[in-house]
């Protein structure tokens, strides 16, 4: 794309997300390349790590494209635009079922519409590319779900130590660079 500086695809996961805004901001990083590098790494990871319920690639990149298109316009809706994100199962995605990490709802209705905080932040500019797992209606501050597999930690993954709070999916995705940030409420201990 003109105008874009080229990066290295397998760096930008290990951004923070200020600095990551930032090459995006400067066009050194595209919304489409910092979401496609994202991606990569849930594909590559996310079987063993178990941080995602639910990724929504094609929704995730089609907003990126958008995105690319406002930036190469020179406008941005907000300090998030461009950047790659998850949310906890425990909110409303449009299309999508709410698990809330529990098999009682796999075969509930999906969302009709997005949560408030998921709806602001896509407003914002913020690329949803999935939702994560958490413990079963984050009754929990241990990271565990026996349904849809515990999200392993960062420290000592290769024991598939648990990761703590109810959020763990969230926890995880973030520390291995499966987004930039994640949306956990905390209901106790969340992330």
């Amino acid at each position: 794309q003109k105008g874009w500086v080229p990066m290295e695809k397998s760096e930008i996961p290990f951004l923070s997300a200020a600095a990551l805004g930032d090459l995006i901001r400067t066009r050194q990083v595209s919304p489409v390349e910092a979401t496609e590098a994202y991606l990569d790494r849930i594909e590559k990871l996310d079987g063993t790590l178990r941080s995602y319920v639910t990724v929504a690639r094609e929704q995730a990149l089609a907003a990126a494209k958008a995105s690319d298109i406002l930036r190469a316009a020179g406008l941005s809706r907000s300090l998030v635009e461009g950047l790659p994100m998850s949310v906890k199962n425990l909110h409303d995605i449009a299309g999508y079922i709410t698990l809330g990490g529990s098999a009682v709802l796999k075969d509930a209705e999906p969302a009709e519409q997005n949560a408030t905080i998921v709806e602001r932040l896509l407003r914002a500019g913020a690329i949803l590319i999935g939702s994560t797992n958490m413990t079963e209606f984050a009754f929990s501050g241990l990271g565990i779900n026996p349904h849809y597999g515990t999200p392993r930690s960062v420290w000592g993954r290769d024991n598939a130590r648990i990761p703590g709070g109810s959020s763990s999916g969230a926890g995880v995705a973030v520390a291995q660079g499966m987004s930039v940030f994640s949306i956990g409420p905390a209901t106790g201990d969340s992330i």
